[in-house]
């Protein structure tokens, strides 16, 4: 540091140069030249540094009124960000957000970068719950499957014990449509396949579409152990056939829950059983 500190008798090479670039034209050797206040630090085998002490400030654009409030307006909304969750709630919303982008693009549309937007969060939030898109739509697969299972359970339960098949048959079909018209967005993937639906997904819908079926058979089993059913009726194509028909009911409320409503197909369920029961 030569400025301030201990001059030296003879001035380095590189010094002299600096010196000599900076001298006026026809001015003597010896006389001192005004220069700007320059901090050198050097050593052998290093470049040259030589920084202004006094850098000159950004310049400031001036704008009009209308301009202004356009930038503030931009500034705002570069500085928004989203609020701060626990772990486990981020990790629900975040697959909220991918559950809506499939609804609305479709599997061909989902990414990180359109997750992250549906959240408001950028994509490093994403990454830090997910590594990958693959983990993010398992997690998805897995949450929505878990969901559906709980509510066929009530619909279709184990044990019927005592009840009246007519009040179990109708009072599930009712139950089941309660139950997707309660979570749309979970049944619309499962009764409304997308196109481009990955291997995943589509062996989540086949597994519980058959434990759904197997749990009907059973509870038709149970049905035509009274006598007033007949006793040879094909317990597999009578389960697959309510399966079925569930299945339609359950699409058709999704696509037009006005005309469709619960208490409609509860009413058809009661009617048939009513003809076919003595």
């Amino acid at each position: 540091l030569l400025r301030g500190g201990e001059r030296r008798r003879t001035a380095p090479g590189w010094l002299m140069r600096l010196r000599a670039s900076r001298r006026r034209p026809g001015s003597r050797p010896g006389r001192r030249v005004p220069r700007p206040n320059y901090i050198c630090v050097a050593k052998a085998e290093w470049p040259l540094v030589a920084l202004p002490a006094s850098m000159p400030s950004r310049p400031v654009l001036r704008s009009s009124a209308g301009s202004s409030k356009a930038d503030a307006d931009v500034a705002q909304e570069r500085r928004r960000y989203a609020p701060r969750m626990p772990p486990a709630q981020r990790r629900e919303q975040l697959i909220d957000a991918a559950l809506q982008v499939i609804l609305d693009q479709g599997y061909s549309g989902v990414s990180i970068e359109a997750v992250a937007r549906e959240a408001g969060v950028t994509r490093p939030v994403v990454y830090d719950h997910f590594p990958n898109l693959g983990r993010l739509l398992h997690a998805l697969s897995e949450r929505e499957e878990r969901i559906s299972l709980e509510q066929l359970e009530e619909v279709v339960p184990d044990e019927p014990a005592d009840k009246d098949p007519v009040e179990l048959l109708a009072g599930g079909v009712r139950r089941f449509l309660e139950a997707v018209a309660s979570r749309p967005a979970t049944w619309r993937i499962i009764l409304l396949p997308l196109e481009g639906t990955p291997a995943i997904v589509r062996e989540y819908v086949e597994t519980n579409r058959a434990r759904t079926q197997e749990r009907i058979a059973k509870l038709v089993r149970w049905a035509l152990e009274r006598p007033e059913l007949p006793d040879d009726l094909d317990v597999e194509l009578t389960a697959r056939a309510i399966r079925v028909l569930g299945e339609d009911a359950g699409s058709t409320l999704l696509t037009d829950p006005a005309r469709y409503p619960p208490e409609r197909y509860e009413q058809l369920v009661r009617e048939v059983l009513a003809l076919v029961l003595p």
